[in-house]
């Protein structure tokens, strides 16, 4: 296993409700580049790492990962993420620089815009005043469709959803069988199935979605390189605005054709771009 020494590490975190399975093509094309890969399934559902405002235990449940995974290939990693993997991947690069003993080499965001200035002060106030709740998109995952009576009536409700349409069929096939589980594990294979990714705990990291990510990276910058890659058709960049995330990254930002989800419509076009946004972060010269 000695040639896994050398292989770059990337440690990949999904976006919300989405678990890391679902990600799979794009996953299996970067080890098809030479790169390793780990991820966490879900997170917020370890109860030792609970969801708070601002994230700060998902925060340390990504940081134990990457300690764990550095010191097995005893290398740095680059943290890849998407959305909410975005900036739990920058958030723990900021607060936890060398987890383990071994730098975070490098970060990358897929469409993960930084929220700051005024809207940030905004978000701060609207989840103070538990108004979040009816702004944030916790009002539509709160009553997400969660149970379906088969198989068979998960792929039905999903091939339906014009979200959907334009999904990579294998990735929609990832997340109809990943994304979904048997709700009795020991019964029938062909049974009723359940999302796998509790929506209560999708609304509650929607709801408490960080507000202070501009005093965090002041307070904290971040010792390696940053990058970003957006959907050209990104709604939630164009919500948020780039400015501060053009700062973080030095300008270092790539699109691609797309929506927020473009790594599920995109997953070979998406592992192109995170080889070569991790490349050129492996350059000597790439700092700050």
């Amino acid at each position: 296993m000695q040639h896994n020494v050398t292989r770059p590490l990337i440690i990949f975190s999904h976006g919300n409700s989405f678990p890391a399975s679902t990600y799979g093509v794009m996953l299996r094309s970067l080890r098809g580049r030479g790169f390793q890969t780990q991820a966490i399934e879900r997170f917020g559902h370890n109860r030792h790492y609970p969801v708070s405002s601002n994230w700060p235990h998902l925060v340390e449940e990504l940081a134990a990962f990457v300690t764990e995974q550095s010191q097995r290939c005893e290398q740095g990693a680059f943290l890849v993420g998407h959305s909410l993997g975005g900036f739990l991947s920058l958030m723990c690069a900021a607060r936890h620089p060398s987890p383990g003993g071994h730098p975070v080499r490098g970060v990358v965001m897929l469409d993960a815009p930084i929220l700051g200035g005024w809207k940030a002060a905004a978000l701060s106030v609207a989840k103070r005043a538990r108004l979040v709740g009816s702004i944030s998109p916790g009002a539509v995952s709160r009553k997400r469709k969660q149970s379906w009576a088969s198989l068979q009536e998960v792929q039905s409700h999903f091939a339906g959803k014009k979200l959907f349409a334009s999904w990579d069929r294998a990735v929609l096939q990832d997340y109809i069988t990943q994304g979904t589980r048997l709700a009795d594990p020991g019964g029938d294979p062909g049974g009723p199935r359940v999302l796998s990714f509790d929506r209560d705990i999708e609304t509650a990291i929607y709801n408490t979605l960080p507000d202070n990510l501009q005093a965090l990276l002041k307070r904290h910058p971040p010792q390696c390189p940053v990058a970003f890659i957006g959907g050209r058709n990104s709604l939630e960049m164009r919500q948020v605005g780039m400015e501060l995330t053009e700062k973080v990254t030095h300008g270092r930002i790539m699109m691609l054709d797309g929506s927020h989800l473009f790594p599920m419509e995109r997953p070979e076009a998406s592992a192109a771009a995170i080889e070569a946004a991790v490349l050129n972060l492996m350059s000597p010269s790439k700092r700050g």
